[in-house]
């Protein structure tokens, strides 16, 4: 099904995901990594992978006598990150693993990143102290979590059409994309035994794409959107893009494209 913009929900949601939160994931690869130190030969960890952003960037930062692993318990993203892996030195291993039971030796990496992910772990503390068994001494430890929701104008609207057409139920479980506070993450790191533990936060302005076609299918990539689906259909998930849409106006350039800023926690800390 398509409407007057063109946008059609297909592929999986791993694979949609790949294509739909590049624009706003992209950005911040460059400050986690950044956060870490790595260098030429370090070995990484990224946790919580996802489709592999921030392995992909770091396997060219490390080169041919690094390594870089990433680990999701999402078993679809893992095979999209496999899929998307560049063909260069360092091969990226990508495993299925929960960041509460990771599959590595002690000490086995110089730097551990999360984009994203750690507001999601059902057990954080346990995720917390898995990275410090992982990470060698005076390792570094970096991770992303968006900031409070009101700062970013593209998580309001969403959240908003994420309400209408999900309902109050799916909203609460919306709210918990931005439960990685700084108290909550810099309390957590420290008790898995990091020191010089931080929190800033960091925005970049990101251009998106034409949002008619763009804000349902970011949406689709969700979970939020699939129950959306699950419940209404596509029509019910491509009105709420149109939602998204419309209380973006303001921000909406003649050719459909908004440049927004998006906000995030910047958590960091040395085992």
């Amino acid at each position: 099904m398509a409407d007057e913009s063109g946008f059609q929900l297909k592929g999986s949601a791993p694979e949609r995901y790949e294509r739909y939160a590049a624009p706003f994931m992209t950005p911040f690869v460059g400050a986690i990594l950044d956060a870490v130190d790595l260098c030429p030969g370090a070995k990484v960890l990224d946790l919580a992978c996802g489709t592999g952003f921030a392995a992909r960037a770091a396997a060219a930062r490390v080169g041919p006598s690094g390594r870089v692993s990433g680990a999701d318990v999402n078993a679809g993203m893992i095979a999209t990150a496999a899929e998307h892996a560049p063909r260069m030195y360092p091969d990226i291993e990508f495993t299925v693993a929960s960041a509460e039971r990771l599959p590595y030796e002690d000490a086995a990496f110089d730097a551990v990143v999360c984009q994203q992910g750690v507001q999601f772990f059902p057990g954080l503390e346990e995720a917390f102290a898995e990275a410090a068994r992982v990470i060698r001494s005076g390792g570094r430890f970096a991770a992303t979590a968006w900031a409070a929701r009101e700062l970013i104008p593209y998580f309001v609207a969403q959240y908003e059409a994420v309400e209408e057409y999900g309902g109050k139920e799916l909203a609460v479980n919306y709210e918990g994309a931005f439960s990685g506070t700084p108290e909550r993450l810099s309390t957590a790191l420290r008790g898995a035994g990091f020191h010089e533990v931080a929190v800033r936060q960091i925005t970049f302005g990101i251009a998106l794409p034409p949002l008619d076609a763009y804000a349902p299918g970011q949406l689709s990539s969700t979970s939020w959107g699939q129950a959306i689906v699950d419940t209404g259909g596509e029509e019910a998930l491509l009105n709420a893009g149109r939602v998204v849409h419309a209380r973006l106006t303001n921000h909406t350039a003649p050719d459909g494209t908004a440049t927004l800023p998006f906000t995030a926690n910047l958590l960091t800390g040395i085992r």
